[in-house]
C-alpha cells in the first residue's frame, strides 16, 4: 500500500526556497506532492531559477488534479490553495503544508492534517535537520514573508530558543 501523500502550497514552498532548505521536504517527508497551480505560482517569479530548483528536487512532484472542478468548492480561496485542498482530499493527504490563514480554516474543516512554514521547521530542528529556526525566521521576516510577533514568539518558545 502506498503512503498517503503530503501536499505543499506555494508560500512554504517560497519560504523554503529562499532558505536555501527545499531539501527539508525530502528529508522529513520523502516526497511531496505539488498540483500544477503551485509549480506555475512558483515559477511566476524568478521562473528560471526556480525552474532549476524544482529540477533539482525530483522528491517535489506535480501531480495533476483528477477533478479540476472540485477547486470550486473552495470559494474565496486562490486557485493555488484551492488545488491544494482539492489535491489533498482527493487523495486522503497525510499532511497539508499550507500558511495561508482561510485556506488553513477550510483544511481544519475537512479533516486534512495540517502545518505551515513553521511547522516544518520546527520538525526539522526536532529531527536534528537544523540547528536553530530562529535566523530562519528572522531571514523569512527579512525577505518580506509577514510573521506576527505571537507567531514568531510562540515557534521560537516551542524550539527552545527563547
Amino acid at each position: 500500500m502506498q503512503k498517503k501523500p503530503v501536499i505543499a502550497n506555494n508560500t512554504p514552498l517560497v519560504a523554503l526556497w529562499e532558505l536555501n532548505s527545499l531539501f527539508l521536504l525530502r528529508e522529513l517527508f520523502t516526497e511531496v506532492w505539488i498540483p500544477q497551480a503551485v509549480e506555475d505560482e512558483f515559477i511566476a517569479t524568478e521562473p528560471i531559477a526556480r525552474r532549476v530548483a524544482l529540477n533539482n528536487a525530483p522528491y517535489i512532484k506535480t501531480v495533476p488534479l483528477p477533478h479540476p472542478q472540485s477547486t470550486l468548492a473552495y470559494v474565496g480561496l486562490h486557485h493555488g490553495e484551492a488545488s491544494v485542498l482539492a489535491l489533498a482530499e482527493e487523495h486522503d493527504a497525510r499532511l497539508v503544508i499550507i500558511d495561508e490563514r482561510k485556506a488553513r480554516g477550510y483544511a481544519q474543516q475537512i479533516g486534512l492534517p495540517l502545518t505551515g512554514t513553521i511547522g516544518v521547521l520546527l520538525l526539522a530542528k526536532k529531527e536534528g535537520l537544523i540547528d536553530a529556526i530562529k535566523p530562519l525566521l528572522t531571514t523569512l521576516h527579512d525577505n518580506g514573508l509577514y510573521l506576527s510577533v505571537s507567531l514568531i514568539d510562540k515557534a521560537l518558545q516551542l524550539a527552545d530558543e527563547t
